[in-house]
């Protein structure tokens, strides 16, 4: 077997193969074989057929047929004994056959990049800090009281605790109904800091069987535009705030917490944990976009259509017949995506290359830690999720994740900055 490997950029190589015929004969002897089973011959009784048979009469059709699996065996054959490790599926892009003689076959392939690792420690990164205010504590708890709010119909709004339910159509700028943007059982509710402030003037004295017209402007990069609709009032729901009592908290809390001082002091402590871990989270990803910024190198194709892959298996996830929606565009998809697969391809080859560098790895010791920790969290029997996470590629991917960006964030120089985030209730 003569092998004439050649890299036509980073990650793509060919690999020209030459085969001679005393090479390919055991191949074939083996695609024989196969056939002999369901070989059908006069005279002789169906798998009974003798080999010289076979191979007068059927010889060449078989021989040709068994070359794609012949140029993939010898293909492996040849990346193993060079000790290359390609990723993604190769494809065949030229082949040559002799029958007799010799069989030659070109294969393409792409291979992960060599990286030359620039300064991974030291990185600077800012860590934003959010003090948890009283107002955001009160908000959370006004979030609380309207989660299990009680509602009256009326006819009539008279202040900002009511919903108002209505059938919403869209206008032209001359004000006539645009057909097919009607929309019915649209819900309002004005006391929404996110609701525009033109639709809360609109709706302010709003009664039950009435039009009302609305524009709210909106700012396309450099345009102005206006979207305009009229609201026709179906119905209309006055909001019931529940006391905050002790009551409410024992109600909310399943008993757990008995007075509004000890929920105020925990639900505080929930707020801190949760911009804690959203500080955490920022400086993880500075130092990813760091990383990521400061090496360059290319990115296999094949890494990036896996990624892509797996965020088309998301959205057929979430349907309920496990396909894809009548009207989803997959190609537009793909190309949205595509900056974001290469970025997600860059990170997992440069983490990668980080830990062999550290000598970063999962021993049976970490699987087992994580299998104990989810053990307790999700109820599953500790052997049972042990035994399958020492099996699954992407368990152990998630355990050197963690190990690798722990090794990071401890050697990072990380400096804190105070910062406002939107009120917990956005969450």
């Amino acid at each position: 077997m003569e092998v004439t490997i050649t890299s036509t950029s980073e990650v793509d190589h060919e690999a020209d193969i030459s085969v001679s015929n005393e090479e390919l004969q055991p191949h074939f002897e083996r695609a024989y074989q196969d056939y002999r089973p369901k070989a059908e011959v006069k005279g002789f009784r169906k798998g009974k057929v003798p080999l010289s048979h076979i191979r007068r009469i059927f010889g060449e059709a078989i021989e040709q047929e068994a070359l794609d699996t012949v140029a993939t065996d010898v293909y492996r054959q040849a990346m193993t004994e060079r000790n290359i490790h390609p990723i993604g599926r190769p494809s065949m892009i030229d082949m040559d056959f002799k029958r007799g003689q010799y069989f030659r076959f070109k294969i393409k392939y792409e291979v992960k990049p060599v990286i030359q690792l620039n300064a991974y420690k030291g990185l600077a990164i800012e860590k934003p800090i959010h003090p948890v205010s009283d107002t955001e504590v009160e908000a959370e708890v006004t979030r609380l009281r309207r989660a299990n709010s009680t509602h009256t119909e009326v006819t009539r709004v008279t202040d900002p605790e009511h919903v108002v339910t209505g059938e919403v159509q869209e206008l032209d700028d001359s004000g006539a109904p645009l057909i097919g943007k009607k929309s019915s059982n649209v819900r309002f509710y004005l006391g929404d800091e996110a609701l525009p402030q033109e639709i809360k003037d609109a709706l302010r004295t709003a009664e039950v069987g009435g039009t009302y017209r609305v524009e709210v402007a909106s700012r396309q990069e450099e345009h102005q535009q206006a979207t305009r609709f009229a609201i026709t009032v179906s119905r209309i729901e006055q909001e019931h705030l529940p006391a905050f009592d002790d009551d409410f908290v024992k109600k909310i809390t399943g008993e757990k917490v008995a007075t509004t001082a000890e929920f105020l002091t925990k639900l505080r402590s929930d707020i801190e944990r949760y911009w804690e871990e959203q500080a955490e989270r920022s400086v993880a990803d500075g130092i990813a976009a760091e990383l990521i910024r400061t090496h360059n190198f290319p990115v296999p194709e094949s890494l990036i259509i896996g990624v892509l892959d797996s965020l088309i298996d998301d959205v057929k996830a979430k349907s309920r017949d496990r396909q894809l929606p009548g009207d989803f565009d997959e190609r537009t998809f793909r190309e949205e995506n595509r900056a974001y697969a290469t970025w997600q391809s860059k990170w997992m080859l440069l983490k990668e290359r980080i830990a062999e560098a550290e000598q970063i790895t999962v021993a049976d010791g970490d699987i087992e830690q994580l299998a104990e920790k989810d053990a307790g969290q999700t109820g599953i029997e500790k052997t049972r999720l042990l035994q399958y996470y020492k099996g699954s590629p992407a368990v152990a991917d998630r355990i050197l994740s963690g190990k690798l960006m722990a090794f990071l964030r401890q050697h990072a120089i990380v400096t804190e900055k105070v910062t406002k985030e939107p009120l917990i209730q956005t969450r």
